[in-house]
C-alpha cells in the first residue's frame, strides 16, 4: 500500500512516501532557524512558511520515491495536536491532492504517528500486545498502554509542560539558543550531575502518574539566577543537572506504571523528538532490562522529530482496522487531539 503522507503540525512543512512500513522518501524542510529570534514557534510565521514550502516539499518527496502521485493508494495528513493554523496548511493541501487525483485520505493522528515511528521498519510481525508506549516531544509526555495498534488507554501524561519544552526551556535559561534540546545534551556530557541539587517533581508521588515540569523549570531559573555570571563550568554542570532530574522523574513514573500493570508487557514503543536523546534511550534500556520488556526505538533518528513518513506508517496500519473517514470534507484539523480508545 502506498501512501502519500503530510505533516505540517508545528515548524517543520513535511511529505513522506511509504509502501506498507517502508520508507521510500521522507522529505523534511524546517523552519528552526526562522523561529530561533524569537525564543519560540511564532504560530502566524509558522503558517506563512507551510504555505511557501509545502509543494516543494511534496513534490520532492514524490519525486525521490521514483514514483508518480498518481501511482499512490491514498493520502495521509496530520490533523492534531498542534497548531491550529499550521494544521490546517497540511489539511487543505492533502484535501486539494485526494480530489484531484481520486484518492482516498487518512487523517492521522500526531501522537500516534510518533507512537508508531518505531514500526517504520520489516519484521515487526513479532510484537506482542499489550504493549507500552511513550511519546517524549516538545509539545506533549505521554504514556500509554497499546492494547493494539489504534487503541489505546492512556496511563500517564503531562499535567503543564512537556519534557521536550522543559529542556529547550532549560537550553534559553543558560544562553544556548532555540531549539536548544539537543545542545544542552551536548553540553550535559562534559558536566559533574552532582554540583547542584535540584528537585525531582513529585518525588515520593508517582502513584499520581502525571508528568510536570514547570516547578523543575522555576527552580532552574532560581538556580541560574543565583550563579550569574555563568562560565562554560557552570553551564556544563546546570544543564546536565537538569537533564539528570528531567530524566529521572520520567523514569520514576514509569516504573510505577509498569509495577501496578497486571498484565505481563513485553514491549515498549518509544517516540517523539526527545526519544533522540542518548542518555534517555540509556535510561530507558536500563529500565526495561530491569521489567524484561524490549525497548523499541525508531531506527533512524530522523525519525524521532516531526516528519511524515510516521504518519505514512500510521496511515498504513489505520487501513488494516478500517479506521478511514469516507468523507473527504468531514476530514478537519483537532488541534488538542488526545490518543485514546476514543481517536479516530
Amino acid at each position: 500500500m502506498r501512501i502519500l503522507a503530510i505533516d505540517t503540525s508545528c515548524d517543520e512543512t513535511a511529505a513522506a512516501v511509504t509502501e506498507d512500513t517502508k520508507l521510500l522518501s521522507n522529505i523534511i524542510w524546517s523552519q528552526a532557524s526562522l523561529h530561533a529570534k524569537f525564543g519560540g514557534v511564532m504560530p502566524s510565521l509558522a503558517q506563512r512558511m507551510h504555505e511557501e514550502r509545502i509543494d516543494w516539499v511534496i513534490n520532492k518527496a514524490i519525486q525521490s520515491s521514483k514514483f508518480k502521485v498518481q501511482s499512490m493508494d491514498l493520502v495521509a495528513v496530520t490533523i492534531g495536536p498542534g497548531l491550529a493554523i499550521a494544521l490546517g496548511v497540511g489539511i487543505a493541501k492533502a484535501k486539494e491532492l485526494a480530489k484531484k487525483y481520486h484518492k482516498s485520505l487518512i487523517a492521522v493522528n500526531h501522537l500516534e504517528g510518533h507512537l508508531l515511528s518505531c514500526l517504520a521498519q520489516p519484521n515487526t510481525e513479532n510484537l506482542k500486545f499489550p504493549a507500552l508506549g511513550l511519546v517524549v516531544s516538545g509539545g506533549n509526555t505521554v504514556l500509554v498502554k497499546i492494547n493494539k495498534i489504534g487503541s489505546y488507554e492512556t496511563l500517564a501524561q503531562t499535567v503543564d509542560d512537556a519534557l521536550g519544552e522543559a529542556l529547550d526551556k532549560a537550553a534559553r535559561m543558560l544562553g544556548l539558543g532555540y531549539p536548544g534540546g539537543a545542545i544542552l545534551e551536548e553540553i550535559a556530557r562534559d558536566g559533574d550531575p552532582e554540583t547542584y541539587k535540584l528537585p525531582i517533581p513529585i518525588a515520593g508521588q508517582e502513584q499520581r502518574k502525571i508528568f510536570t515540569y514547570s516547578g523543575l523549570k522555576s527552580a532552574m531559573y532560581r538556580l541560574v539566577e543565583s550563579e550569574k555570571p555563568l562560565t562554560k563550568e557552570k553551564i556544563q554542570n546546570l544543564a546536565v543537572c537538569f537533564q539528570n532530574v528531567a530524566f529521572e522523574h520520567l523514569i520514576r513514573v514509569i516504573r510505577f506504571v509498569i509495577n501496578n500493570q497486571s498484565l505481563t508487557i513485553n514491549h515498549l514503543f518509544v517516540g517523539g523528538g526527545v526519544s533522540a536523546n542518548n542518555e534517555l534511550r540509556k535510561r530507558l534500556r536500563k529500565l526495561g532490562k530491569e521489567f524484561g520488556i524490549k525497548i523499541l526505538f525508531p531506527y533512524t533518528k530522523k525519525l524521532c522529530g516531526d516528519n511524515a513518513a510516521m504518519i505514512g506508517v500510521a496511515a498504513y496500519f489505520k487501513t488494516l482496522s478500517q479506521q478511514c473517514e469516507k468523507n473527504i470534507d468531514k476530514i478537519d484539523r483537532v488541534p488538542r487531539a488526545k490518543i485514546d480508545t476514543n481517536f479516530v
